[in-house]
């Protein structure tokens, strides 16, 4: 079963398509440099969606030109209705860029069907139709131009060979469009297009194109390229390989784009010659332990051509060392610059208990909330807290301010209820309700239909029919202050609380979850439609950088295929440690992982910022990010006794809880 189709959420048309690749279509450059040549044909309206678009202001520009537009008729609101498509395709609003691109017919003055065919090529980029695109844009740039409009199809061309996965052609277009910009901005913005196209590239594409380069300059862009995809510009491997390139290609043009970058002063990391991995590999936890040390050698391995001195890995099994405390005190006598780990909750708990921390450790887990952590001691996990917390935030991002709450009546249930209750009323949402399920039952039935006032309505009815007498018609009622509903559950359970969600009559509310929802276990999903969940980017929507890993993992380690957010789990663990390590107890810049965006909050915790996916067609979808969150502050709701949570469990590694 796939884990991940191509498919794109209907909700966002605006996500861009590239096959493998997103299309990152920031024509700055073309709002830059190419809307001058119109400035002064109309009056200073037109003059300002120009300097407006040249600012990178594309939304704005266009509501500018669409304006004017209704304001004229013929060729004239035609013209200014495709200087509007083109900034909204600037500004990624493909939406409005189709609708407004629909009402203008093939025109005939040249100069305007040139506007025409490059916004029908763009759109065509968009829909990840490379050879569509092309198909336009390959006469055109045989034929006499103006400037605005060769810069134009250049760049666009540029960008379907970087859709077709030939980076260096796309090079290529890309110098040659330099030589006709005559502004110092307008080349850097050129510069810095490029760079986006090469770094959404694949690494090994990049790879391989570089090692067949004969011109230095395109073989320049193509390493640098290449380094930054498969690092995702960070760890040591970054670092050290941007200080080499540059060495070896010190008037390349891409030392312009470096220097906007934000690189360490020395560009070489710090990081520990000899790091010691702390895990469980015998006893009930080894599957667990195998699969993080699977994804920390992994990470190594991909790291080690980066380094300029040789690192050793040493790995402790923390029972047969004698426990938690044991295998540190070991490690650091044996060298250790830098612990990773131990794994389970209570040898955490130990070694925090039992010593001060000489060299400093990352434990992969988390502490009680009421223990103190001794300087020294960083802690990762794969907390569900936090998933919990992003529903909260993705639920806001989506315009939902109003949940009600149905998880599992067990810890697991209490914890994550808590987080996400914390969390939306923090940022200005509110928890009207919630319930408590049983797991393992098989009808929700009384639970949904409190959470969801139906008991009311069916009151309601009876106490109407006592009174008028005689048979009523009636169609329960559930709530209408509800904008979503946050579910905890695991997928068996889901499949059942999801159907009777439906047949209650609130299969029409968005559903937010966590990746409990998704076990990959391989049955059918199709009851699950429509939940979204946040997961790690390792399993739903890989980085460019990491791409190919997963697959990998799967190949080598079939059996561990449903321990694969472990596998992330150890990979960004080993890339936690260079931050750390250079750190030296300072603020951690926040690393782009395989588990999430990692950032460490004051209690040296490492946070995630997850990945968000929904089964659409038993499918599961990667959704695009949403950056920003918020939402109208609003009164806490006091309906319903809140619920505290328990300590937390001895063994979060427990798969049916799904606490990965």
């Amino acid at each position: 079963m796939n884990m991940m189709t191509s498919l794109r959420h209907p909700a966002r048309e605006a996500r861009l398509v590239a096959s493998t690749l997103a299309l990152l279509f920031m024509v700055i450059t073309l709002g830059g440099c190419e809307t001058t040549g119109l400035a002064g044909l109309a009056g200073n309206s037109e003059d300002r969606a120009n300097r407006l678009a040249r600012n990178g202001e594309h939304a704005e520009a266009a509501s500018i030109f669409i304006g004017l537009a209704s304001e004229k008729v013929g060729t004239e609101r035609d013209r200014l209705t495709l200087l509007a498509v083109e900034q909204w395709l600037d500004a990624g609003d493909v939406a409005r860029a189709k609708n407004a691109f629909n009402s203008v017919s093939r025109p005939e003055p040249a100069r305007m069907l040139a506007m025409w065919k490059t916004n029908s090529a763009a759109l065509a980029l968009y829909e990840g139709k490379a050879d569509d695109a092309l198909a336009l844009l390959e006469p055109m740039s045989h034929t006499s131009l103006s400037t605005r409009d060769r810069l134009r199809v250049e760049a666009l061309r540029a960008d379907a060979w970087i859709q077709k996965q030939d980076p260096a052609r796309a090079v290529e277009l890309m110098t040659l469009r330099e030589t006709w910009i005559d502004d110092r901005r307008g080349i850097e913005q050129n510069r810095k297009r490029l760079w986006q196209g090469l770094r959404v590239s694949s690494p090994q594409v990049l790879r391989r194109a570089a090692e067949t380069a004969t011109d230095p300059t395109v073989r320049g862009w193509l390493s640098i390229g290449s380094l930054a995809a498969s690092t995702g510009q960070q760890g040591i491997g970054w670092s050290n390989g941007v200080m080499r390139w540059q060495e070896a290609n010190a008037d390349h043009p891409a030392i312009m784009v470096l220097g906007d970058l934000e690189l360490p002063e020395t560009l070489l990391l710090e990081y520990p010659r000899q790091i010691a991995l702390l895990l469980p590999l015998s006893g009930r936890a080894a599957g667990a332990g195998k699969a993080l040390q699977n994804g920390f050698l992994g990470a190594y391995f991909a790291t080690a051509a980066g380094l300029d001195e040789q690192q050793t890995i040493r790995v402790y099994d923390v029972d047969r060392e004698g426990g938690a405390t044991a295998a540190y005190s070991t490690a650091v006598a044996d060298g250790a610059e830098f612990v990773v780990g131990p794994l389970l909750k209570n040898n955490v708990m130990q070694l925090a208990n039992d010593i001060l921390v000489p060299v400093p450790v990352l434990t992969l887990n988390y502490l009680p909330d009421d223990a103190l952590a001794p300087p020294g001691l960083y802690q990762f996990a794969l907390a569900p807290e936090d998933e919990a917390a992003s529903a909260a935030v993705r639920a806001l991002d989506d315009g939902h301010t109003r949940a009600v709450a149905l998880v599992p009546n067990n810890d697991w249930g209490r914890r994550v209820l808590t987080s996400f209750s914390t969390e939306l009323e923090g940022l200005g949402g509110t928890l009207l309700d919630y319930r408590s399920y049983t797991p393992g039952a098989q009808d929700f039935s009384k639970d949904i239909e409190n959470l969801m006032g139906l008991t009311g309505s069916v009151r309601r009815y009876q106490r109407m029919r006592a009174n008028i007498g005689g048979g009523l018609q009636f169609d329960p009622r559930r709530r209408q202050d509800t904008d979503f509903i946050f579910l905890a559950t695991d997928a068996a359970t889901g499949r059942l609380l999801k159907a009777q969600l439906k047949f209650h009559y609130s299969g029409d509310l968005p559903v937010y979850s966590t990746s409990a929802v998704y076990s990959m276990d391989g049955r059918s999903n199709a009851d699950l439609n429509g939940i979204m969940f946040a997961d790690t980017p390792w399993v739903i929507d890989p980085q460019p950088w990491i791409a190919t890993l997963p697959a990998d993992f799967a190949e080598y380690w079939p059996d561990e295929r449903r321990l694969s957010r472990l596998h992330a789990m150890g990979y960004d663990a080993y890339n936690l440690i260079a931050a750390l390590f250079a750190s030296r107890g300072t603020q951690m810049a926040e690393v782009d992982g395989a588990t999430g965006t990692l950032f460490l909050d004051s209690n040296g915790r490492v946070h995630r910022r997850l990945a968000w996916a929904q089964y659409q067609g038993g499918e599961i979808v990667a959704l695009p990010r949403m950056d920003s969150s918020g939402g109208p502050i609003r009164d806490i709701s006091d309906e319903g006794e809140f619920m505290a949570p328990d300590d937390a469990d001895e063994s979060p590694w427990d798969l049916d809880l799904q606490e990965l």
